[in-house]
């Protein structure tokens, strides 16, 4: 089908209506990653730990359905390359754990407390911007390409197309949509039977509602950008996809899409830049957590309380643009979107985040002992 002068609108304001939607729902369930393994660790509380998995399983279920009947084409995503650069995972998730944790929440996360009032988080979102488009384009990428990049396994070495799980499974060949689908029912399934083990979740339905909604959401970013906005460009007569940064299809993500924010606020005249379905999720994730906050008057100002405090903020700002770029997302764009897509580095770099994460509060635990 062949695109309109009107298909690029149609992704961005799609976009901004499931962010809006992700955003109220995250502020109105509590919905955090990093309150999820800061729960667990240090209380023992796996509630939102059980809501992250939750969202998980729902999203890898509903877009691995839709992969198979043919409605959207997850291999056409950039989680699922050949080229396995598990070196830039495993770095760049652990430096992204470390910043959520000295930011006081990852990129979704500092959104949705801009959406609050929290002037803290839009220091954190200035720096992990500015750090993610140095990474990108800057300084920083030419450290991660040089670096980090070429420390990799390539698969097309063994007549590999891909890295997502059913591909691996299939020695390379092409999977059947038995085996797709088998893998998605496998890991969903041994996700929600950990999930609702605890009868104390079972009971949660904010909880419930949190985890299935986030993770439908997620599902209907893949049908956006990959159904809708993927259409014939009628002046190359190739098929395009309309509104994505990746030029590829895209789901949610939040630090790659916040560095594009900044440039578009910074070059606004430039009408070569055009909102994306990343720069819109951006907008709609503040907008809704910010209207959920003003309805249930959990809107107020919030600032840094120590300088200390602010220093922490923009370094966990810069760890979080640098380590979210180089592992190609965060923990809602690898640990949510690419782990929907089953590839095998979404699930290194999903690791890489929490062991980060935990270690920079263990350790935080350990200077604070210490100083009393």
């Amino acid at each position: 089908m062949e695109a309109t002068p009107h298909t690029g609108t149609i992704v961005a304001g799609a976009a901004f209506v499931l962010a809006f939607v992700f955003g109220a729902v995250a502020q109105r369930t509590h919905f955090c990653t990093l309150g999820a393994i800061s729960d667990w660790v240090n209380i023992g509380d796996r509630s939102r730990m059980r809501m992250w998995l939750l969202a998980i399983a729902v999203a890898m279920l509903a877009a691995n359905a839709m992969h198979v009947a043919g409605i959207v084409d997850l291999t056409k995503s950039i989680y699922v390359t050949p080229n396995f650069t598990w070196f830039a995972h495993v770095v760049g998730g652990a430096l992204f754990g470390v910043g959520m944790t000295l930011g006081s929440g990852c990129g979704s996360k500092t959104l949705l407390r801009i959406g609050t009032g929290n002037l803290k988080s839009v220091v954190v979102f200035v720096f992990l911007g500015i750090s993610a488009y140095m990474t990108l384009r800057g300084l920083f990428g030419q450290w991660r390409v040089e670096w980090l990049q070429p420390v990799a396994v390539n698969f097309e070495r063994w007549s590999i197309a891909r890295q997502d799980l059913p591909t691996l499974l299939a020695g390379g060949a092409t999977p059947s949509g038995a085996l797709v689908l088998g893998c998605a029912l496998t890991l969903a399934a041994a996700i929600l039977a950990f999930v609702f083990c605890a009868p104390d979740f079972r009971r949660n339905s904010e909880g419930i509602v949190g985890g299935v909604v986030v993770g439908l959401v997620v599902a209907a970013g893949w049908y956006v950008t990959s159904h809708l906005g993927y259409r014939e460009n009628p002046d190359t007569l190739e098929m395009t996809f309309y509104a994505t940064n990746s030029r590829a299809a895209e789901s949610f993500s939040f630090v790659a899409p916040v560095a594009y924010s900044l440039e578009l606020l910074m070059m606004w005249t430039d009408k070569s830049i055009r909102v994306t379905f990343g720069i819109a999720a951006v907008a709609g994730m503040i907008a809704g957590a910010a209207t959920v906050a003003l309805a249930t008057g959990g809107f107020r100002w919030e600032s840094f309380n120590s300088a200390a405090d602010m220093r922490n903020h923009m370094l966990g700002g810069v760890l979080m643009g640098f380590g979210g770029v180089t592992a190609m997302g965060c923990t809602i764009g690898q640990g949510l979107s690419g782990l929907s897509t089953l590839a095998l580095g979404s699930f290194v770099t999903f690791a890489a985040i929490i062991a980060g994460s935990v270690a920079t509060m263990k350790y935080q635990y350990w200077r604070m002992m210490r100083e009393d």
